[in-house]
């Protein structure tokens, strides 16, 4: 190649190659793309395909996981679902015989609650004073159909027997039912009966006696009198009067337990 400098006392320069020049290649492509809202769209977009792509494998981990623990919950569940049938009869089995038993305590709690209050009564009685009638006055309760409790505890503990049932379904209510039942029986034992004394007395303070022994028992509580009117009888004025109590509650080592014999001829 012949180069011919038509310019004198200029120095002859001689091009051997184009090298490559960083900053020029930056400034010529920042001179193509002037726009500036234009590379903040390119820049989000790109950071939005990344965030998508990461949150799409996050969840495909996460639900490789979820399908592993379900799948070995289903083998756990077919597994074990015998034993969960056995435990469910032998819960049945345990409350029918938890009924029973309370039922028979329920029984034996109040058989001895008249003879020690008519024993009271009797003890009670001062000098002339006699009585005409002793009557219950309170519901009588039995263990084939108890009351309803309606008291804050009973209602508690009737919505746990209601959340029992709905956890454990149909098979579940007759045994939370059940259970239920065995315990107002436990309950209804240990309730108290009222009653009605009514009676005679000549004098006045007699009667203020017989309050005094009938509050000194300790199977007799809440002594209350409630109608005091002067009568005839046997054409002698007396004092007919009305108390109202109620039995109390007392501990196992202060009822008093005698065999009975009866004379057969």
């Amino acid at each position: 190649m012949i180069e011919i400098n038509l310019l004198p006392g200029a120095k002859r320069t001689t091009h051997r190659g184009t090298g490559f020049a960083p900053a020029a290649a930056i400034a010529s492509f920042g001179a193509t793309f002037k726009d500036k809202f234009l590379l903040f769209g390119i820049a989000g977009t790109l950071i939005g395909v990344g965030a998508i792509g990461g949150m799409y494998l996050y969840q495909s981990r996460q639900q490789t996981a979820l399908d592993t623990r379900e799948s070995a919950a289903a083998v756990d569940s077919a597994r074990f679902a015998a034993v969960l049938a056995a435990r469910a009869h032998a819960e049945a089995a345990r409350d029918s015989v938890y009924q029973q038993l309370a039922i028979i305590k329920s029984i034996d709690d109040t058989r001895y609650t008249w003879p020690h209050v008519l024993e009271a009564i009797n003890l009670a009685v001062p000098q002339y004073t006699w009585l005409t009638a002793v009557t219950q006055t309170s519901q009588i309760t039995t263990t084939a159909a108890p009351t309803s409790d309606t008291s804050a505890a009973g209602k508690a503990r009737a919505d746990s027997v209601a959340k029992a049932a709905a956890k454990t379904g149909t098979g579940g209510k007759a045994v939370a039912g059940g259970k239920a039942h065995a315990d107002s029986l436990f309950n209804g034992a240990a309730s108290t009966v009222t009653f009605r004394i009514i009676g005679q007395t000549v004098d006045v303070q007699a009667l203020t006696q017989f309050m005094k022994n009938l509050e000194a028992s300790p199977f007799i509580r809440n002594v209350q009198l409630t109608r005091s009117d002067l009568v005839t009888s046997d054409n002698k004025e007396v004092t007919e009067f009305q108390l109202e109590a109620q039995t109390e509650v007392v501990p196992p080592q202060l009822v008093r337990m005698v065999p009975l014999s009866i004379a057969v001829h």
